[in-house]
C-alpha cells in the first residue's frame, strides 16, 4: 500500500493525533493548493480545488505538533464527499 493510501486510510479514520502537514499532503492529492492572504492572514487558512475554485477553510493550529480537532476532519470529510472528491466505501455486510 502507498503511503498516499495510508494517509488517505488513515484521515477517513479520524484519528486524533491527524496533524496539519498531514491535512496538507492529503488535499494536495485533491488536488486542492493552500492559499493564505499573505503574513496578516492570521490563522485562518483556505484550500483551493485548482480546476473548480472550491474553497476548503478552517484554522490552522498555532502550533505545527498541534493536530486538527475532530469538527475540521469533519469539515473536511464534507467538503471531498460533497464535492464528489472521494466516494465512501460502502460497509461491509455481514
Amino acid at each position: 500500500m502507498s503511503k498516499r493510501k495510508k494517509l488517505i486510510d488513515r484521515f477517513f479514520k479520524k484519528p486524533k493525533d491527524f496533524k496539519f502537514n498531514e491535512a496538507k499532503i492529503l488535499l494536495k492529492h485533491y488536488n486542492y493548493g493552500e492559499f493564505t492572504k499573505g503574513k496578516t492572514s492570521g490563522s485562518r487558512v483556505s484550500f483551493v480545488e485548482k480546476e473548480t475554485r472550491h474553497i476548503i477553510s478552517f484554522h490552522k493550529p498555532h502550533s505545527s505538533g498541534k493536530p486538527l480537532l475532530r469538527y475540521q476532519l469533519d469539515q473536511i470529510e464534507e467538503a471531498l464527499i460533497s464535492t464528489g472528491k472521494h466516494i465512501p466505501d460502502k460497509p461491509k455486510v455481514g
